[in-house]
């Protein structure tokens, strides 16, 4: 299992649009994905459930995976939450 603190750098936050593109790069991956905020933890293949964390620019979450894919799975996530 792999886990990393990620700052939020895309302008909007992660509403509606970012929330679908965070979702179809984490189902690219076979790994389990989580995406932990506060007290809250989702999968970040649901978009239901990434929508009710309303992520805003600036904060941070750690995002866990677990799997054969794991670190690139992260990596990638890394990547698109920190795009400006």
């Amino acid at each position: 299992m792999v886990r990393k603190r990620i700052t939020i750098g895309l302008a909007s936050g992660l509403e509606a649009r970012p929330v679908a593109m965070l979702v179809q790069i984490a189902s690219q991956y076979d790994s389990q994905i989580y995406v932990e905020s506060q007290n809250a933890r989702v999968n970040a293949k649901s978009i239901m459930g990434m929508m009710t964390l309303g992520l805003d620019a600036g904060e941070s979450v750690t995002v866990s995976a677990d799997g054969s894919d794991e670190d690139k799975a992260i990596s990638e996530i890394e990547k698109y939450l920190m795009s400006q």
